[in-house]
């Protein structure tokens, strides 16, 4: 990447065509690294997403002694090679966990720290001290966990205590808040029951099945079971991390709105908890077809081929949204080039993820001429709506700057995106991946 933060987006006048890869999953990434730590024995995991949230757990695992060799012959995959310490091996750091933006990893470490013998406290960025924790916290503290939140936000500080099994009903499907419960159990001898009220994802129950804890899924129900004789421990890791399907969605939705576009995109994980922006695109009459599907880590992972389609306008909203609620961004972008209106509901979960998703999407597509209404718990988008170019903010949120700049695609004039570097934060490389499929976007040169 180019030592700026600017990147600029001309119309694109020919098709996106070609075959590319995406980093590995964020979601997965995060949780492979920190149950690698967990394990007794050495990990071995392929693929490893080397983006800025990831990063933070990766050296949070480090500060708590934990040995981790990391192979950067590609800077956007990398293999490591984690020692694992055992559930009770980790070391007292000498000062506040660094979490950074990375609301995943505060609120999975929150799980894993509770069930240690020493005290901790778990810090971030500005940013994620405004993102809410009550919705973790106060769980643990039902297993007898002694966390304690700053009004309700990080850091969180956290003391010794006996954990206890829990039978919890979340009153919002959240994956973070689930591991943060199933990690937690695996510091105590009980069962850790979690009911669902809606799909959320479910890679922390995928791994701790590969690595041999006994995790079961029923009826909205995901239960870590009694510890056996001998007490609870994880084998290690050998596996390859699926490319990130939120990664992914930003080219799927270039090629289907730029026209005469054919793209493949190898190796993109599909589990069904993260796939929504799939169903939801067909039914707005994409052209996407998916191939060569294989399992790795207990993950499917296959081809996704897209083509350019006349899309029309649909609604989302119940238990789509949390299969899709990354993808809301640049969704919204195909949403501006489809036929009639297209509204997203029950998706207020937006309003504290690293930014005010509703309100800043809403006030940047408007800058490049979308007409969209903003609704206290998602927005409408009337389309079809050929837009122009403009000067836009990212506001330091990845997702949203991808989102412009592949609206920048099909606009009129070329688009400026400021605050760009951010989009390192999930897709490292993503001009590059872009350019590799002629998309017209490059980063603009320092003065």
């Amino acid at each position: 990447m180019m030592s700026t933060s600017k990147l600029i987006v001309h119309t694109q006048n020919t098709p996106l065509r070609g075959t590319i890869t995406v980093p590995g999953d964020k979601s997965i990434s995060h949780r492979a690294v920190l149950l690698a730590s967990l394990a007794e024995g050495v990990s071995v995991i392929r693929n490893w997403l080397p983006a800025g949230d990831t990063l933070a757990t990766l050296e949070v695992m480090r500060t708590l002694g934990v040995h981790i060799d990391v192979d950067e012959r590609l800077p956007q995959a990398w293999d490591l090679r984690v020692e694992g310490r055992g559930l009770r091996g980790l070391r007292r750091p000498a000062g506040p966990l660094n979490c950074r933006n990375a609301g995943t990893a505060i609120r999975l470490l929150a799980g894993v720290m509770a069930g240690q013998s020493f005290p901790s406290v778990l810090d971030g960025s500005e940013q994620l001290r405004r993102r809410p924790m009550r919705r973790v916290t106060e769980p643990l503290q039902l297993m007898g966990a002694d966390i304690r939140a700053e009004e309700g936000h990080a850091p969180l500080y956290i003391r010794p205590s006996t954990l206890h099994g829990v039978s919890y009903s979340l009153p919002v499907a959240s994956a973070q808040v689930k591991s943060a419960l199933l990690l937690a159990g695996l510091y105590t001898g009980d069962a850790v029951r979690v009911f669902q009220p809606g799909p959320a994802r479910d890679h922390t129950e995928r791994l701790l099945m590969a690595m041999g804890a006994v995790v079961t899924m029923q009826a909205g129900w995901a239960t870590l079971s009694d510890a056996p004789l001998g007490g609870r421990r994880l084998l290690p890791l050998d596996m390859t991390v699926p490319g990130d399907f939120s990664s992914a969605a930003f080219p799927i939705v270039a090629a289907t709105i730029v026209p005469h576009s054919e793209i493949t995109i190898r190796g993109v994980g599909v589990n069904e908890t993260r796939t929504g922006l799939l169903h939801v695109l067909r039914q707005m009459g994409a052209n996407i077809a998916i191939s060569s599907q294989q399992v790795t880590g207990g993950e499917v992972a296959a081809d996704v081929s897209v083509g350019f389609a006349e899309l029309h306008g649909v609604d989302v909203d119940g238990p789509t949204v949390v299969r899709t609620i990354d993808e809301f961004p640049v969704w919204a972008v195909a949403a501006t080039q489809a036929v009639d209106h297209s509204t997203v509901r029950d998706a207020a979960e937006l309003r504290v993820k690293e930014v005010d998703r509703i309100a800043l999407l809403a006030q940047e597509l408007r800058r490049l001429g979308a007409n969209i209404d903003e609704h206290q718990d998602g927005f409408t988008v009337h389309g079809p709506t050929r837009l122009k170019g403009a000067s836009v903010e990212s506001h330091d949120d990845h997702r949203l700057g991808m989102a412009l700049a592949v609206a920048g695609l099909v606009a009129d004039e070329p688009t400026l995106i400021h605050d760009a570097a951010c989009m390192a934060d999930s897709f490292p490389g993503f001009v590059d991946t872009m350019a590799q499929l002629g998309a017209a976007m490059e980063w603009v040169k320092p003065a």
